[in-house]
């Protein structure tokens, strides 16, 4: 199994290693959403991977991102795609994937091994690094908000989370208190901005802002994408 495939130019390198711990098949290549960071590399794995699989939204954004850069014959799309969720034995595991509404994007799916009680929650978890918010797509902070409530209620304190992104590369996995975390600075972010509004500034002065109050720890670049994303959703644009 395999989760994401990055990009066509390292996707080959993740496939060497990952044949040196074995000789069986690629049963599943599972997208958490469509993202090219994420799927472009599923070319990679045509003729390997036996099943490509997603969330049906991700299938249809993948798509449509592919045939607007005319790039529809590099990619491997998704052959087997779920609403809800979607489960499947895979030797001694069980691989339980969940859908919990727009996020991100329209299209995130995380994915839980059961047995060995780790989770990959793709991109809804950004740790410590300002997340895009891909509004194009679907995105949609107060429901975002909620579907981590539900993630974070759903797993126990012993489970491994790994996130999509992490501003610090060795903390690309952590625990409940993370998913905690990021939902914390999602509130923040759209308590601030709607302060921010209601006092009357113009969007292009709340995008001066250089931290999000309460949430000091996501620190990079990136801060006036979630600053934006969150006055269009919160002004109805």
């Amino acid at each position: 199994m395999v989760v994401d495939a990055q990009f066509p130019a390292s996707a080959p390198h993740v496939i060497e290693e990952l044949k040196k711990l074995g000789e069986k098949p690629f049963k599943y290549l599972l997208n958490t959403h469509h993202h090219g960071d994420h799927t472009a590399g599923n070319i990679a794995f045509k003729g390997l991977a036996e099943k490509v699989v997603a969330h049906q939204n991700s299938l249809v954004n993948q798509k449509r991102a592919a045939e607007k850069a005319n790039s529809l014959d590099q990619q491997l799309l998704p052959d087997t795609t779920f609403g809800t969720g979607w489960k499947a034995p895979v030797g001694d595991e069980k691989i339980s994937s969940y859908y919990y509404g727009s996020g991100h994007t329209n299209g995130d799916a995380i994915y839980h091994f059961e047995n060995a009680n780790i989770v990959h929650v793709g991109d809804l978890v950004s740790n410590r690094k300002y997340p895009y918010i891909d509004r194009e797509n679907g995105a949609h902070i107060g429901n975002w908000i909620t579907a981590l409530d539900k993630i974070y209620r759903q797993f126990d304190h012993d489970t491994m989370f790994i996130f999509g992104h992490s501003r610090e590369p060795e903390k690309i996995t952590g625990n409940k208190a993370d998913v905690k975390a990021f939902q914390n600075y999602l509130q923040n972010l759209l308590t601030f901005v709607s302060s921010e509004i209601k006092a009357g500034k113009t969007k292009d002065n709340i995008l001066k802002a250089t931290s999000i109050p309460n949430a000091q720890e996501w620190q990079g670049e990136g801060i006036q994408r979630s600053l934006s994303a969150a006055y269009d959703e919160l002004k109805g644009a």
